[in-house]
């Protein structure tokens, strides 16, 4: 899987997270120069969780933004498509409750959750829509979804260096420490197909959210997507 198309099939993606699932997190922080600790951290307090609360940490690989989002003293459980990077999560943190699930047909009940939240994994479901009407399924009337996603800068000339670094700097480094670099040809791909902050709030408004509301972290590479439940 190297093009960032939009018919991403679930055993497809699957099989690309297991490929990379062995150095994901030391990857991830090299690529984003340490800042995924940042944007883990303020997805956590968007979600303003309470302790008793249950959140669905949707598309948590590892589970390392799952243990992030325990530290507000939430019941917080960790789902992914992809064994390979649950199985490298429990092997870490063996106390973060991971599972196996498709976010198109996920395995809870209606209006199971306070609040639900998924990091840098939207964009690789291959129905949009139908993902974010899952995800309000699962969770109870007025309660929250933040989506922390890599966005568009907002200022044009970082916008230019941005889409450079994606393109020319990414493959080489994912080279180095990456166990399957040739994922993060499509990573990168993905992440410049994907639509802009308005964009993801206007898919958002459609399935099942109100009050939606995005706010932009290092200048837009990144942006955090609010709604509440209807």
């Amino acid at each position: 899987m190297t093009r960032a198309s939009l018919d991403k099939e679930p055993h497809e993606v699957a099989a690309m997270f297991d490929g990379v699932a062995r150095r994901y997190d030391l990857t991830n922080t090299v690529l984003s120069g340490g800042r995924d600790r940042m944007w883990r951290k303020e997805t956590r307090l968007a979600l303003g969780l309470k302790p008793g609360e249950k959140v669905l940490d949707l598309g948590a690989g590892t589970g390392v933004s799952t243990l992030e989002l325990s530290r507000s003293g939430a019941y917080a459980v960790g789902a992914d498509i992809s064994v390979g990077m649950l199985q490298a999560g429990q092997a870490k943190r063996p106390e973060v409750p991971l599972l196996a699930a498709d976010a198109l047909h996920l395995p809870f009940a209606d209006q199971t959750f306070d609040a639900v939240t998924i990091s840098f994994a939207l964009r690789n479901i291959a129905d949009t829509d139908a993902a974010l009407a899952e995800m309000a399924r699962v969770t109870k009337p007025g309660g929250r979804l933040v989506i922390c996603e890599f966005s568009t800068p907002t200022w044009r000339p970082f916008r230019a260096v941005y889409q450079g670094y994606l393109v020319g700097a990414i493959p080489p480094i994912a080279k180095r420490v990456s166990s399957n670099p040739d994922a993060y040809v499509y990573l990168a791909e993905s992440i410049k197909a994907w639509p802009d902050q308005a964009g993801l709030s206007a898919k958002i408004a459609d399935n099942g959210w109100r009050k939606v509301a995005w706010r932009n972290l290092t200048g837009g590479v990144v942006a955090l997507h609010r709604g509440f439940r209807i």
